[in-house]
């Protein structure tokens, strides 16, 4: 089945949201080290990460692109910064 990431944040202000209808921007990868794109949600404080193309993700990035598309704030509005990290 599709492989699933959630990914935790630091700092959340009033809690995670997004800017427009959907979660746009992330992408998970495989052993084989190529990302593919991935769709999410926020569940609780946390994002859920999920690929159908990619069984075993074993890194996440997030708005990884000279001009990426991305939705991911917090409930002040202030984006989240792209990054790009390890599954443990």
């Amino acid at each position: 089945g599709p492989g699933r990431v959630a990914v935790s944040f630091d700092h959340v202000g009033g809690g995670l949201a997004v800017a427009g209808e959907k979660l746009i921007g992330f992408e998970v990868a495989g052993n084989d080290g190529t990302f593919a794109s991935a769709s999410a949600s926020i569940e609780g404080e946390q994002v859920v990460v999920v690929s159908e193309s990619v069984a075993e993700p074993t890194a996440v990035r997030y708005a990884w692109s000279p001009r990426p598309a991305a939705s991911l704030i917090n409930q002040e509005s202030l984006p989240a910064s792209p990054f790009e990290l390890p599954v443990k």
